[in-house]
């Protein structure tokens, strides 16, 4: 991380950022970052005043701390809250409308992959995927869009997968399927929000390597961390994964109303090259 170079967006300074999410899993790195926390870190190099949360106030709290302790003058607030629920959602943005009287920039981050087709998966893991995968991302823009519009500026991204655009080699049906639905509610969305000063864009991240892992690994590789890594940066054209900084440069420059003032309603993919290959995966 020490050597990471970050781009400058100088518009994104004093803006506000919602990032949701902001804490991460797997276990303490210093060098390794989830991507809502790597995501918070561009946004305070930038300039820009964070708003996080994260089911965990600890989780959200160490990465509050870890800013601080890289960006001088950082201004990172974090909170709990749970974005699956609307209750959560508005507590979440009066909470951060009071501290900061506005909300420039949304990044939709939360999401969770639980493995299973759609036979063996249950009911209840079905409805749960749908809710953190996609209901987030409904709640958050129900309550910030007005707010956005209000203000005729704004910049949502969300984070999606290319899990939503093709098999990437694991059953994982109901992530696969609602992050399909993420780009394509970002793509309506931003159509409606054309005129209105809002734009509204998606990030696909690929395999990336991230604390996550580490819970993956439990999940499709038995626990086999060490091997499932090796096998993860084989399946990547370029030959290894990418990391958390490189959706948070992605997410930054669609934050920007300077750099990416004409983009919205598209997919920026962030994968090495998977999506494009034919290879093995």
């Amino acid at each position: 991380m020490q050597n990471q170079e970050w781009p400058s967006y100088p518009d994104l300074r004093g803006k506000v950022a919602l990032v949701t999410g902001i804490g991460q899993d797997g276990p303490p790195d210093d060098e390794n970052w989830g991507n809502g926390a790597a995501v918070a870190l561009a946004l305070t190099k930038n300039g820009a005043k964070v708003f996080g949360c994260d089911l965990k106030l600890e989780a959200a709290q160490r990465t509050k701390s870890r800013i601080e302790k890289i960006v001088n003058e950082a201004v990172c607030d974090v909170m709990v809250a749970d974005v699956t629920s609307s209750a959560g959602v508005s507590e979440l943005v009066r909470a951060c409308m009071k501290k900061h009287g506005r909300i420039d920039i949304l990044v939709n981050n939360v999401g969770r992959s639980e493995r299973g087709g759609p036979a063996e998966m249950t009911e209840e893991v079905w409805d749960a995927q749908i809710a953190i995968n996609l209901k987030t991302v409904y709640l958050t823009c129900h309550e910030v869009l007005p707010i956005m519009e209000e203000q005729k500026s704004g910049a949502v991204v969300s984070i999606g997968s290319i899990a939503g655009l093709r098999y990437i080699g694991k059953p994982q049906v109901a992530y696969a399927a609602t992050k399909a639905a993420v780009m394509q509610f970002t793509k309506h969305t931003a159509v409606i929000y054309a005129q209105k000063g809002v734009r509204l864009n998606a990030v696909l991240p690929g395999l990336m390597f991230t604390p996550l892992v580490h819970t993956i690994a439990g999940k499709y590789a038995g626990g086999d961390y060490e091997g499932y890594v090796k096998t993860r940066h084989e399946q990547v054209p370029t030959g290894k994964m990418g990391t958390s900084f490189d959706v948070a440069n992605a997410v930054i420059f669609l934050s920007s109303n300077v750099a990416a003032r004409y983009i919205t309603g598209q997919k920026v993919v962030v994968d090495g090259g998977i999506v494009s290959s034919t290879g093995r995966l």
